[in-house]
């Protein structure tokens, strides 16, 4: 009778440890690089559902271009199929060997478990689709959720309740992007101003500019209390100026209805900005340029587009997970893009600003990232990664036919991000 009870407990053990333990599942193995994946920017959402169904995600950094390990699901497999994602089975005997391939110290690689899907916000007026914007055109084609917040949430202390917030390309000097000299008369300028003024007023501020400058604080708490904060375009430098010049009127008549501080350059603060310092604000209401943080203007019949192409660096993957994670991608090459802002001058970043693609010939930073408090920030330059020359009014970019942009995937990286467990930096 005890050796049945004994045997029946040593059954009844390995039968737990089967079910139970992942190291004995098999794997969907989603490929990212070029030869093997035929949709990344849908892999990225494969990965995003994965996690909100409470699935653990291995995300294998500088492996096929960062590919992801996920337990063999039945529902995982069949949104491969049915989203045209590339995958494989491995058995765990194979999965053993990828990872002790990473493991080895001779190979740039690392495993970051994936375990919580992040909760998305973006800022972005609630008149804009989703095609004014690269990300939440991503967001929304990789079938990634988010939801979308303003002024008044962000006034009323919502962002606590995301991880990770991007930043529409708003303008935050209050200029209204300084659209003027070209579009003041234009009904959507015209309606654009009178709803940011509303708004301001509803808020108890007296200008638009008071009002972005409140809304951007509390960004910065956010960020300060362990937040992710991604932007691109103008929301870059208009966001870091306007925390740069806190109690300062930079904004000339026709954006505010009086005159500029005539030492208003004098007057910034650049210990309050994030990424940007000792640069020069352009005030002419004439000049579509906020400062010489962008280097668009300086660009200008020097880079043609055929060789507009910026350089992702290569970080090791053992001891810097952060910007591995933020730069992993299928080529190291990416095609250059317009935008507002396009890229930023390295003379004005702060030695804490770390670049992960620059421009070298034109010593212009193109994505660039930083910690603040306990949380992060990465800036973006440029409007829309597959439209070299975006202007209002053009049509949206389909991604259908880019399914393995290059550019869209540094976006998406960003997005998975808050979801790695974290590791204590090497040393």
């Amino acid at each position: 009778m005890i050796k049945m009870k004994s045997l029946l407990t040593v059954c009844s053990l390995f039968a737990c440890l089967f079910t139970v333990s992942p190291a004995f599942a098999s794997k969907i193995f989603i490929p990212m690089d070029a030869e093997n994946q035929v949709n990344h920017l849908k892999a990225y959402g494969i990965a995003y559902a994965a996690l909100k169904a409470n699935v653990p995600v291995d995300w294998l950094l500088n492996y096929k271009g960062g590919s992801f390990g996920i337990d063999q699901v039945e529902s995982i497999e069949r949104m491969c199929k049915l989203k045209g994602v590339s995958y494989s089975i491995m058995s765990d005997a194979q999965y053993g060997g990828v990872l002790n391939d990473i493991a080895n110290p001779d190979f740039n690689g690392d495993v970051i478990k994936l375990e919580k899907a992040p909760k998305i916000a973006v800022y972005t007026p609630p008149n804009k689709e989703p095609w004014d914007d690269a990300v939440t055109m991503v967001l929304t084609y990789a079938e990634i959720p988010f939801e979308k917040v303003y002024d008044d949430a962000v006034l009323a202390n919502d962002l606590p309740k995301y991880d990770w917030l991007h930043l529409h390309h708003e303008d935050f000097t209050g200029q209204y992007g300084k659209f003027w000299y070209q579009y003041r008369t234009a009904a959507w300028y015209q309606k654009d101003q009178k709803d940011a003024e509303a708004m301001a007023t509803k808020h108890g501020f007296k200008k638009v500019s008071q009002l972005k400058l409140a809304v951007a604080k509390k960004i910065r708490d956010f960020v300060t209390g362990g937040g992710y904060l991604f932007a691109m375009c103008s929301a870059t430098d208009s966001y870091d100026i306007a925390l740069a010049a806190d109690g300062v009127d930079i904004c000339a008549e026709p954006f505010d209805y009086d005159p500029i501080d005539p030492n208003d350059q004098q007057k910034l603060d650049f210990t309050k900005s994030l990424a940007f310092k000792d640069f020069t604000l352009i005030n002419d209401p004439y000049h579509y340029e906020y400062s010489n943080i962008d280097n668009t203007e300086y660009r200008v019949g020097k880079v043609p587009m055929k060789i507009d192409y910026f350089s992702l660096f290569t970080f090791s993957a053992k001891f810097d997970p952060v910007p591995s994670m933020l730069t992993q991608n299928h080529t190291t090459t990416i095609k250059g893009f317009m935008g507002q802002t396009t890229a930023f001058r390295k003379e004005v970043l702060k030695s804490s600003v770390l670049v992960m693609g620059d421009f070298k010939p034109m010593n212009e930073a193109r994505y660039i990232h930083g910690e603040y408090g306990k949380g992060t920030w990465t800036f973006y330059g440029g409007h829309d990664p597959e439209d070299y020359e975006h202007h209002i009014g053009d049509p949206q970019t389909d991604l259908n036919l880019h399914p393995s942009s290059p550019g869209y995937r540094l976006i998406l990286n960003n997005v998975l991000f808050p979801a790695a467990k974290k590791k204590p930096r090497k040393t």
